[in-house]
């Protein structure tokens, strides 16, 4: 439509001509939304509110007077109230990009001063620190100008050929390869470790696929043996088995044998002896009775021989007394008592001659043989009564 302008999302739309703006600006401020504007009686002009940047690089001089060179970048902008944009639109409107060249010139100045109060070490080390002082130093000046900082980058600090940082960051230097060279010792330590292991496990399973290899070559072998030994072992089985039966046949025909040659030889054999055994012992006993038998005949004929020779033996013993000088008292009982005597003598001899006998039997004499012992004891009584002849009898 003829008359009626719109600034765009990032500019400010400057309409000079007319009544006054707010604060007695020479232009009012449109921002955001169209205006109708009057041809030839109004003068429409467009402030950028994008982001610009300016770039410094400065060298500077730290409270130890070591020379640094600087180089930083700053982005900044018009601000967006009506105040900022009316300040920023009285300087740079006709030539905007002044903007630029205003903010380095005023950054560089701060970025001196600052770094002229810090140590090397405090400007390496606290490059925010640095950048927020220059901010806060430049805040006011900025805003002086309608112009709003939205950060500040300190992108390289160089000292030249002094050689001072390098020389301030070579204990860390070192300190850092000191840490790269035992990291690379540690990677390389858990490399080979890896690698060791790695072999370790490729070995244990190369000896565990020959191991698996080897039982199965072993139990194919053994299945091989067995095969070729099935026929020789079922062949040996069965000449075991015949030579088994056969052993038991053997054992058994053995058997039969013994028990036919217990039955033909031993039982007959022990029958013959336990006849002569029986035999043994009735001819034994038989004789025993017939040596108890003649015994008794012996003695009882000895008996028998004694007592009809005991008249005798009385007889000669009284025979001794026939010539003898005997003087008899007491009448007919002196007689009787010498009569009493001579029987009670005999009976003496008759005991003698029958102990004497006794003994003999023990020597296995017969009584034939021992007739001729029983006249020498009455021998001996008629010798023994001869020398009593002349004895006197009270």
């Amino acid at each position: 439509m003829f008359g009626y302008r719109v600034p765009a999302p990032d500019e400010a739309m400057l309409i000079s001509g007319g009544r006054r703006g707010l604060g007695g600006a020479p232009f009012r401020v449109v921002t955001g939304h169209g205006k109708f504007v009057l041809p030839v009686f109004r003068k429409v002009r467009f402030l950028t509110l994008s982001m610009c940047e300016s770039e410094v690089t400065e060298t500077c001089v730290t409270r130890q007077g070591i020379a640094l060179h600087v180089r930083a970048v700053i982005a900044f902008k018009v601000g967006n109230d009506h105040e900022s944009i009316i300040n920023a639109g009285q300087r740079f409107l006709s030539d905007q990009e002044q903007m630029s060249v205003l903010t380095g010139r005023i950054f560089a100045g701060h970025l001196r001063a600052i770094i002229g109060s810090m140590t090397v070490e405090e400007i390496v080390t606290e490059r925010q620190k640095l950048a927020a002082e220059v901010l806060d130093t430049s805040k006011t000046e900025m805003a002086k100008i309608g112009l709003t900082v939205d950060s500040l980058q300190i992108q390289s600090i160089d000292d030249g050929d002094t050689g001072y940082i390098d020389a301030m960051s070579a204990p860390h230097k070192a300190a850092i390869q000191r840490q790269a060279q035992i990291a690379q010792a540690q990677a390389t330590q858990a490399a080979t470790q890896a690698e060791q292991a790695a072999a370790r496990a490729q070995a244990e399973y190369a000896r565990q696929t020959a191991v698996v290899k080897a039982e199965y070559s072993a139990e194919v072998d053994r299945a091989q043996a067995r095969a070729a030994q099935a026929g020789p072992l079922a062949q040996a089985d069965a000449q075991q088995e015949v030579l088994a039966a056969q052993t038991e046949l053997a054992q058994r025909q053995a058997r039969l044998r013994q028990q036919q040659l217990v039955a033909e030889i031993v039982k007959p054999a022990e029958a013959q002896a336990e006849r002569v055994r029986i035999l043994a012992a009735a001819e034994a006993q038989r004789m025993k009775v017939q040596a108890e038998a003649a015994a008794s005949y012996d003695r009882v004929a000895l008996d028998r021989m004694l007592i009809d020779q005991l008249p005798q033996i009385v007889k000669e013993a009284a025979g001794g007394l026939a010539g003898a000088n005997v003087n008899v008292l007491n009448g007919a009982d002196g007689l009787g008592e010498i009569a009493a005597g001579l029987v009670s003598q005999g009976l003496t001899i008759l005991d003698s001659v029958r102990q004497d006998l006794s003994n003999q039997k023990s020597d296995g004499r017969r009584p034939e043989e021992r007739e001729d012992d029983v006249l020498p004891p009455l021998a001996a009584g008629n010798e023994q009564t001869s020398t009593d002849d002349h004895e006197d009898i009270d």
